[in-house]
This record gives structure tokens, C-alpha cells and sequence, in this order.
């Protein structure tokens, strides 16, 4: 292993995306997955997350339902599937799929070549602006454990109850959500975390209102100060429509209370935001918390049920090139994914205001939203 690689030294990169997309164009979205997967791994990132039903569009209404977008969406998904075979790091990319005569809101978890597993959305907001009951089912609706994409494709694990761990990285362990899933008492990512995940993602669409911007900092953080792990989280950017509801592209990396990226929002163009995790720290930090392993016995009966799905992240490559570790400071906007020490140098002071304004952020959340209700809608 080469010492100047941060893969060598417990750490992992990490990747969330903000694409351009067209509404109803799944070939056209499929291509953007594939160009912007393709720059986090130039990054040597081990995962790069997408904005939920980024592959078909998130307010497209009961086009959702349409036969021959359901079609392309499958299309969609087997050429990004192939096109990771040649890429690093592991794809989360959000997709409509048909299930069990339903359509489920899922996260589709894509690895060199293969599609590891299947995460559907187990929270349905359905108020205010929100109607998703219409068009989908929810995780616990599923009868079956396993689903086939199409009728040539293999059976994958299908469930809010997956983890995706690394065999040559073991304290690399993934867990997925979808939007509304953090906004809850009690996320699915909290079980994830208890289980053993290591970093948690979010892949939502999230329309913006006032205050909101904030407060979805605050769930990030939180999120990840409690179950000590890195989140992740990225929301739909330009492209979706503008007929009800605006869209900010906002994407945000935490550990353990601590943001260590965030995109721009409003961009017009497309973004990647960058950080390295350390998997250490947190394995360490669980360790010597007396009250997490508290948790992990008073839920260990549902926590016995999650499933493991092993995978090879390829270590031998990412470890063997010289990847140096940066901490702050790795956010890209537009263009191809600078070296490493680009990432780290350009940002720094970027990063350091977003934390200033993360802080006077959460003050302007709290006024607004005692003015405005409407401030915590989620999806």
C-alpha cells in the first residue's frame, strides 16, 4: 500500500453530485450520472451520490406511471451499470421502479459493473406541496426481498434494510436514505448507523422555501453528530421543473457534527462537492461511547434483520496511487476534477465562511420559520 494514498491511513473519499437533468429524458440523465461519475472517480472518490429520481425527474407527476418511462428508466440504470464497470467508486443514483404491480421511490446502488442492491424510500410525505402517496409505495408495502430490474438481469437485494460493506475496506460501510426519510423522529439511517455503517447518504430532490437552505443543515449535522458517521446528502439542481416549485442544487458532507463541504446554490452549473472522511475516528468514537453501544442492545432485534450485502471497492488501485488527504476545502463547481491539491488549496477559505454562515444560517432558520410554517416541508 502506498503511504501517500489517505486510503492507506483510514480515511475514505467521499462524493456528492448535482447534476443537469431533463424532466422525462432518462437516456439524457443516465449520460450526466455516468459524466459526473466519472469525475469523482478521476478524484479517486470510493462513492458519489445522486438527487433522488435524478434518472427520470422528481416532478414529473403521474408521468411516473408512464409505461415508456418506466422502460427507459431500467435502460437508464444498465448503462450507468456498465459504464461503472471501468470507475472507481461506488453510484447512487435515484430512480422510479417498478415493483410488486407499484412504483417504489428507490436509491439504485451501482458498483463496477453490477448493481449491488436496491433501497427503496420508506417515507412518503403526502402534505402541503407534497403528494407522493399518489405515484409511490413505501418500503414496508414490499412483500419480497429481492427484485429483478428486467427480465435479463439478475435478482438484487431489495430493502430499506441494507447495508453495502467493502471487504478490503471493512470500516467503509454504506447506508442509503431518501429525503423524507431525515425528516422523521426517527431516520432509517439511525438503525443504518446502529448496524455499522460508517457513512450514511441522502438522495434527495428537496424544492427550497425560506429558511429551508438551514434548516437542512441542521439535519445533516445532527444526524451525524448522533450516530457519529459521516452523512451525506445532495438535492435536485437545475433541470427539474419550475411550474410549482423552485430547486437550489444545495449538497452538503458532514462527520460527526462537523460540515466539511457544501456546494453552491442556485448554480448554473453542474457540481460535484468532495471530502475525505475519517472511518477511524468514527470507529474510535463509537468505541469509547458508552451510550451507543446502549442503543445497539435495546434495538438489537430489528438491528439482527439488516443485511450485508460485500462487495470489493478495489482497494489495490485507490491505494497504490498517491492520493493525498485534504479536510477542508474540496468543493468543484463546473469542469473536470482538478488533482487533489487543487481541490484543497482553492476552497479553504470557502469552506471556513460556509461554517460561519452554517452558524448565522441556523439564527435566520429559527426566525423564519416562526414566520414561515412552511420552512420544514422536506422532499
Amino acid at each position: 500500500m502506498n503511504f501517500a494514498s489517505l486510503y492507506s491511513h483510514g480515511f475514505v473519499r467521499v462524493a456528492a453530485a448535482v447534476p443537469h437533468m431533463r424532466i422525462g429524458e432518462p437516456a439524457f440523465n443516465a449520460e450526466r450520472t455516468i459524466a459526473l461519475a466519472g469525475r469523482a472517480s478521476d478524484a479517486h472518490a470510493a462513492v458519489v451520490i445522486f438527487p433522488e429520481l435524478g434518472i427520470s425527474g422528481y416532478s414529473i407527476d403521474d408521468l411516473l406511471h408512464q409505461t415508456a418511462l418506466l422502460d427507459a428508466v431500467v435502460d437508464g440504470i444498465e448503462r450507468i451499470a456498465v459504464a461503472s464497470g471501468s470507475l472507481e467508486p461506488v453510484i447512487v443514483a435515484g430512480a422510479p421502479l417498478r415493483f410488486e404491480q407499484g412504483v417504489f421511490n428507490t436509491a439504485i446502488v451501482i458498483h463496477r459493473g453490477r448493481v449491488l442492491g436496491v433501497i427503496p424510500k420508506s417515507y412518503l410525505p403526502e402534505y402541503r406541496e407534497y403528494y407522493e402517496k399518489r405515484q409511490f409505495r413505501a418500503a414496508r408495502d414490499a412483500v419480497g426481498d429481492v427484485v429483478r430490474l428486467s427480465a435479463s438481469s439478475e435478482e438484487v437485494p431489495f430493502g430499506a434494510d441494507l447495508l453495502f460493506a467493502a471487504r478490503d475496506l471493512p470500516e467503509f460501510i454504506l447506508h442509503v436514505e431518501i429525503c423524507e426519510d431525515l425528516w422523521v423522529p426517527i431516520p432509517p439511517s439511525t438503525y443504518g448507523a446502529l448496524a455499522g455503517a460508517t457513512v450514511l447518504a441522502n438522495l434527495s430532490a428537496s424544492n427550497i422555501t425560506i429558511g429551508k437552505a438551514g434548516f437542512r443543515r441542521e439535519l445533516c449535522a445532527s444526524q451525524s453528530a448522533r450516530t457519529i458517521a459521516g452523512y451525506l446528502y445532495t438535492a435536485a439542481g437545475m433541470g427539474e421543473s419550475t411550474t410549482d416549485l423552485a430547486w437550489d442544487g444545495q449538497a452538503l458532507i458532514y462527520e460527526n457534527g462537523d460540515m466539511l463541504a457544501e456546494s453552491e446554490r442556485f448554480a448554473t452549473g453542474e457540481q460535484i462537492i468532495l471530502a475525505d472522511l475519517d472511518l477511524d475516528r468514527i470507529v474510535s468514537d463509537r468505541a469509547s461511547t458508552s451510550s451507543y453501544g446502549d442503543s445497539i442492545a435495546d434495538h438489537r432485534r430489528r438491528l439482527a434483520r439488516v443485511r450485508r450485502i460485500s462487495f470489493d471497492l478495489g482497494l489495490e488501485g485507490l491505494s497504490s496511487e498517491v492520493v493525498p488527504l485534504g479536510r477542508r476545502g474540496q468543493s468543484r463547481r463546473g469542469g473536470s476534477a482538478p488533482g487533489h491539491a487543487g481541490l484543497a488549496a482553492a476552497d479553504a477559505g470557502r469552506v471556513r465562511r460556509g461554517a460561519r454562515d452554517s452558524r448565522r444560517h441556523r439564527a435566520d432558520g429559527h426566525a423564519a420559520r416562526r414566520q414561515h410554517p412552511h420552512a420544514r416541508s422536506a422532499s
